[in-house]
């Protein structure tokens, strides 16, 4: 007895969605282990994103549009509508919705900079350092999404912002290829900020060959902090800025932590202002030790998929996305700027701004 015709369409739509899934993932793999190099590369990763990223919404909001039907005829009491003609209309909106979802997130919103300006009370601030400004950038992944040009965009629009100095908080460099042009491009810019470019280094930095990154750097302006600090500016309280290497040992991730911020805040004097740039959030445990006031990291990318400024991801971290606050320190984990995963939906890329204030 054959099954009937929508069973074995739903059972062929069920084989195509596995093959699919299945070349997906070996595309991904392939495209990754090319060091996200050349065009193809590029244009398959960006493909499966889209794809992926279609399956969710299709079953997230079809689960939502039944849960919600179920509730309201529930709570209502509506009789069921036997109508299949209208059950697959109100079913028709969900692909479509999930399609429009996918292919906004893939193609607009990752690429929809956005700039958020914070003020940070300090405790006896100088009156130098009153209504000092830092710019962050981070998780730029220079790569097949986001290339020099776009890079050089980036550092423009921060460089009208105006900030006294930019602090780049990790994988800015994620093509070999490109890290010695990114690095001068980078230089280029050090006049746009007068004091200065700060920079620590992120896990895809080590991915990509941190020797590299250090021969690019070396004859830059371009600060390159290594579990080392250095004075910005004198004042009442002197303003330090801090920063860690990222501990790839991650069975040795809490020890070397500790000995990291340990080395970075060892040259600065009590009393000083303490900014500490750690690519890695969970850094934040450690730097309250040292009354660090204000902490910038990055690597979440903030979840990339968030609602009203609220990350829609599993916790995989503990410090997200935004502000968290211990004791008198302040975290900020920075949204990111680009991305190995080219998909953004309520999260986009950003210049994160800190106006230092003295505390009342």
């Amino acid at each position: 007895m054959h099954a009937p015709a929508a069973v074995q369409g739903t059972r062929r739509l069920a084989r195509l969605s596995l093959l699919l899934n299945s070349v997906s993932m070996i595309g991904m793999g392939v495209s990754f282990s090319a060091e996200h190099k050349g065009l193809w590369q590029g244009m398959a990763v960006q493909a499966v994103s889209v794809w992926l990223m279609f399956q969710l919404f299709v079953i997230v909001m079809l689960a939502v549009y039944l849960a919600a039907r179920y509730i309201y005829r529930k709570n209502i009491n509506t009789p069921v509508d036997a109508s299949r003609r209208h059950f697959a209309k109100a079913l028709a909106a969900v692909p479509c919705a999930a399609a429009g979802a996918s292919l906004y997130g893939s193609f607009v919103e990752k690429d929809s900079l956005v700039v958020r300006s914070y003020s940070l009370p300090v405790q006896g601030l100088g009156k130098r350092l009153q209504g000092y400004r830092i710019a962050q950038l981070s998780d730029v992944h220079l790569g097949p999404f986001f290339d020099l040009q776009a890079l050089r965009n980036l550092l423009d629009k921060t460089a009208a912002e105006k900030p006294d100095v930019l602090v780049i908080t990790g994988d800015l460099f994620d093509d070999a290829s490109t890290t010695v042009q990114a690095a001068k491009l980078l230089d280029s810019y050090a006049d746009s900020f007068p004091q200065g470019i700060f920079y620590c280094r992120g896990n895809h930095e080590h991915f990509r060959g941190i020797a590299l990154v250090e021969i690019a750097l070396a004859n830059t302006r371009v600060h390159n902090l290594v579990n080392s600090c250095e004075l910005v500016m004198d004042d009442e309280r002197p303003l330090y800025i801090a920063g860690v290497d990222y501990p790839m040992e991650r069975e040795q991730f809490d020890f070397l932590q500790e000995a990291y911020t340990e080395q970075a805040m060892a040259g600065i004097p009590a009393g000083a202002v303490k900014v500490l740039l750690a690519h890695h959030p969970a850094f934040f445990d450690t730097a309250v030790k040292y009354d660090t006031e204000l902490v910038l990291s990055g690597h979440t990318h903030g979840g990339q998929l968030g609602f009203f400024g609220l990350p829609l991801v599993p916790p995989i971290f503990r410090y997200m996305r935004g502000w968290y606050r211990q004791a008198h320190s302040a975290l900020y984990v920075h949204c990111g700027n680009g991305s190995w995963f080219p998909f953004r939906l309520g999260c986009p890329p950003e210049i994160a701004v800190f106006r230092l204030q003295a505390a009342e």
